[in-house]
């Protein structure tokens, strides 16, 4: 039975500019490689940038102006 899965793996986490709009904490930016791998043979694989709170630890969203 073949499956279709993604693997995330963190790369590095940096200190962004700006504080978390909910709670008025750090802005941490995480370099995120991930595969998507078909019956595990890779099929894609790319990095992604994710921005968290350190303290209530939520996904915070950019938004074009």
């Amino acid at each position: 039975m073949c499956l279709l899965g993604e693997e995330e793996t963190e790369v590095r986490r940096q200190r962004a500019t700006g504080s978390c709009p909910y709670c008025g904490g750090k802005v941490y930016a995480v370099d995120v490689s991930s595969r998507w791998r078909f019956c595990f043979l890779p099929i894609c694989f790319r990095f992604k940038r994710k921005y968290l709170c350190a303290l209530c630890s939520r996904r915070l969203v950019l938004y074009d102006s």
